[in-house]
């Protein structure tokens, strides 16, 4: 792919941030997602790829765009597979909360694992831990070992997990280590991708979540020269089922970032819709609105931050108020 569409895909990114950040702390998360969902499938159709969305909003029967399966781009210029969420973190938008980000990758045809919509336990740290870690590990050891890659004492690493029941065994483990924990509500792929950031304070992003965030997660990491593994969690038959008709025969191996990711022609974008660690949320002002992104190429390993002004077409109209 050519370096000049990263810049079209932060475009994508963008649009999709500036429609769901009016709904921050509405209450109505549908109404974000679904502002989302059409502003990013709209800019889709300005780009020059023959895009395919291996990961999106759903099979075709449950989403009415970005589902898996659509055809996006123009149609002429490179085959690619396209990972898309346009609203990560729903919630978040919804309660006016941290975290939430528009976020895709895009990589060669078949250069993503098609990963389907069920639980993935995953581990995920920065390119100072690469090789440190292992789902076969115990948490402990994982722990550990990422603090002595990093050059850190154990009671100073943070670990990142959501906040569920599910993990309530790794985290009486991390704590009885004596290491940090910040536990997030919603949405695991921004903190993943944090812990390629130093500076995020984020050094490992561990525990259950979904499937398709994972494969979302590992885009940036590829990029970036961090490391991450996941297993599929079935919790049925009609999930092992899905897993096996999208090509993953043994339900219970661990998918190294190279089985998650395949190619290093991969292209990674996120937006801000709300303030996190790594990207500040959407601004309104009075004429125009102020997005904050990320562009990830992973041929190159180039990271470019973007603030981009989008200044407003007409002025907003006041409202009189009667009395």
């Amino acid at each position: 792919m050519d370096r000049e569409l990263a810049l079209e895909f932060a475009r994508v990114t963008e649009a999709a941030a500036l429609n769901s950040a009016r709904w921050m702390g509405k209450g109505d998360k549908i109404a974000a997602d679904d502002a989302a969902v059409k502003a990013m499938r709209a800019m889709f159709d300005t780009i020059n790829i023959d895009g395919t969305v291996v990961i999106g909003e759903g099979e075709m029967d449950e989403a009415p765009m970005l589902y898996i399966g659509e055809k996006v781009g123009l149609g002429r210029g490179p085959k690619v597979d396209i990972a898309v969420d346009p609203l990560e973190g729903t919630n978040l938008v919804a309660k006016g909360m941290n975290g939430a980000i528009a976020v895709l990758a895009v990589a060669e045809e078949n250069g993503l694992l098609h990963a389907p919509d069920m639980y993935m336990e995953k581990i995920a740290v920065g390119p100072g831990a690469k090789g440190a870690i292992s789902l076969a590990y115990s948490v402990e050891e994982n722990v550990i070992n990422v603090a002595k890659a990093l050059g850190k004492s154990v009671q100073d690493v943070t670990v990142v997990l959501l906040d569920r029941p599910r993990h309530e065994k790794q985290i009486q483990a991390i704590r009885k280590l004596g290491a940090r924990i910040k536990l997030i509500s919603d949405g695991d792929v921004n903190p993943a991708v944090a812990t390629a950031f130093p500076e995020s304070g984020v050094d490992i992003l561990m525990g259950i979540g979904g499937a398709p965030e994972g494969v979302l997660a590992a885009a940036a990491l590829k990029c970036m020269g961090g490391d991450m593994q996941g297993r599929l969690v079935p919790e049925n038959d009609e999930d092992i089922a899905r897993a096996k008709k999208l090509g993953i025969e043994d339900i219970n191996k661990i998918l190294t970032l190279d089985d998650l990711v395949r190619t290093d022609d991969v292209i990674f974008a996120a937006t801000g819709i709300t303030d996190s660690e790594m990207l500040r949320g959407v601004r309104f002002h009075k004429d125009r609105a102020t997005t904050h992104t990320v562009v990830m190429r992973g041929q190159t390993g180039t990271v470019r931050f973007i603030e981009a002004q989008h200044f407003f077409a007409k002025k907003p109209k006041y409202v009189k108020m009667e009395g």
